[in-house]
């Protein structure tokens, strides 16, 4: 399952996605912009495999490791190279490989399996870790850092952790969510201080 402050995901050991919750935007997949109490089954959507879930967005990784994407794209968030809201899953442009997805407010990231992470969306603060601050509608590629094994999204900011157990953040760091020591946000990964031996992470709103 998978929940943000809107609506909420579930996953079936079948491969299909349910979705109830705020609809406004269409985040729920099931092709309308109906707000549902009770769960509808996102249209079209077979072999999925995990789940993630934006403030108006939704994300499935399917078992072919390709990435598909559903709802509001005010800041390219579906990574279709539009920033046009869908009601229906859309896939994620030039993405393949893909072993995990994360969802942060208005962006997304993406784990491939040659251990590089790669991210699309809003990117005002740096949240997309590729040494900009260039919202996207397609994937682009996290600098300096390779060898991930997980990644996890706040808010505004990123989180991956590596294979020898280091934690590394990108993005907004005013609350010190970045974990280096400073409030300075980051346009590429910075390695969360002092910190190793890690095996899973998760991203809140501004902490981690």
């Amino acid at each position: 399952v998978a929940g943000k402050v809107y609506h909420s995901l579930a996953l079936k050991s079948d491969g299909t996605v349910w979705a109830w919750g705020r609809n406004i935007f269409g985040g729920l997949g099931d092709g309308t912009n109906t707000d549902r109490s009770t769960p509808v089954q996102v249209s079209g959507l077979t072999g999925v495999t995990q789940i993630a879930i934006g403030t108006f967005h939704s994300l499935a990784l399917k078992s072919d490791g390709t990435v598909w994407a559903w709802g509001w794209n005010s800041d390219g968030q579906l990574g279709d190279g539009t920033n046009d809201d869908t009601n229906l899953p859309v896939q994620v442009s030039g993405l393949s490989g893909v072993t995990q997805v994360a969802g942060g407010g208005f962006h997304c990231l993406a784990l491939l399996s040659d251990g590089t992470v790669w991210g699309w969306g809003r990117d005002r603060d740096s949240e997309l870790g590729d040494g900009t601050n260039t919202d996207r509608n397609t994937p682009v590629q996290f600098s300096d850092i390779t060898g991930v094994t997980q990644i996890a999204a706040g808010d505004a900011h990123s989180l991956a952790v590596k294979s020898d157990g280091t934690v590394w953040a990108c993005g907004l760091n005013t609350s010190g969510q970045l974990g280096n020591g400073t409030t300075d946000d980051s346009v590429t990964p910075v390695a969360v201080s002092g910190y190793h031996g890690v095996a899973s992470i998760a991203g809140g709103d501004s902490h981690s």
